[in-house]
């Protein structure tokens, strides 16, 4: 029996946008996330459609309290997924368009201000991607996390022709000049639990807290650390975390182009560039501000 539950057990793909860490140079009212890489087009709703396109089945936000009200405004509470949008080879297409639910996870108050880096963001996203998923089935629990960065800007359509692969127990990268996310870039990739379990561990480990790890004779630590030297994971950055997922049956693809916009200076660079002309906000169709129907709610009311 258990044996056929997971044969018919569909592959969940979770995708997973790190929003809460420790702040850029932009110094705006809005948070960094929020900022325009198109006309009528943000950085976190570019992060929102390439999971989309990436084939995920859920998408988790992972950002602070105080912050979500307005990134929610921008993006309601699920998107279109756009292989389903057009399809015409059934009548009443719309009937079999499929809505990727998107959840907003706030970060865990004890992490806050001690490991709140954007690195920190993923794997605290995955852990309550999965947590979440078994508490309605173990059936329905994440077997793979892609990951989308708000500070990189390329065309997130790239990743549709590699659904299938994405899918997959096969790794998938992202690179650009030969660099990915293991070199501290923004650019999507995926990992599963073993890789999960694996980079919480070293997050745990190698971030320091309070009190310096010597310890005498009866265990007590011997000194607390100044304040600068506390919680050094929250500034732990890409590169210090990512460079330890494994590279084993992995499938790694070249985009075209790409620009890091996690600094106003790479902005400004992507802005004043040709390819910023290429993307634009998709259609309405797949990305708009949509809610969920309220239970016991008369929608002609609302």
């Amino acid at each position: 029996m258990e044996e056929t539950a997971q044969n018919i057990n569909s592959f969940h793909l979770a995708g997973v946008i790190p929003v809460a860490g420790q702040p850029l140079d932009f110094n705006f009212p809005w948070h960094d996330c929020l900022q325009p890489i198109a006309q009528n087009y943000l950085a976190v709703e570019r992060s929102v459609v390439e999971c989309a396109y990436a084939g995920c089945e859920t998408i988790w936000i992972v950002c602070h309290d105080d912050m979500q009200p307005l990134i929610r405004h921008r993006l309601g509470e699920y998107v279109q997924d756009p292989s389903y949008l057009s399809n015409n080879f059934v009548q009443n297409s719309s009937d079999y368009k499929r809505i990727i639910p998107i959840f907003y996870v706030p970060i865990h108050p004890k992490d806050r201000d001690k490991r709140d880096c954007l690195s920190w963001s993923v794997l605290y996203g995955a852990s309550r991607a999965d947590w979440t998923s078994r508490q309605i089935s173990k059936w329905v629990a994440p077997d793979k996390y892609y990951v989308s960065f708000p500070y990189g800007a390329y065309m997130p359509e790239i990743v549709k022709p590699f659904r299938k692969t994405i899918s997959s127990k096969k790794q998938f990268f992202l690179s650009h000049g030969k660099k990915t996310v293991r070199d501290g870039e923004y650019l999507g990739f995926t990992f599963d639990n073993k890789n999960f379990k694996n980079l919480l561990k070293r997050v745990r480990k190698e971030g320091t807290g309070m009190k310096a790890p010597n310890q005498n004779q009866e265990g007590i630590p011997t000194k607390v650390l100044p304040i600068e030297k506390r919680w050094s994971a929250r500034f732990f950055s890409l590169k210090k975390v990512f460079q330890f997922v494994m590279m084993e049956n992995v499938e790694i693809f070249e985009v075209p182009w790409y620009y890091n916009i996690s600094s106003w200076e790479g902005l400004c660079k992507y802005l004043g560039s040709s390819k910023q002309k290429e993307i634009r906000r998709p259609s309405k169709h797949l990305l708009a501000y949509h809610e969920f129907s309220r239970v016991g709610v008369d929608n002609d009311e609302r």
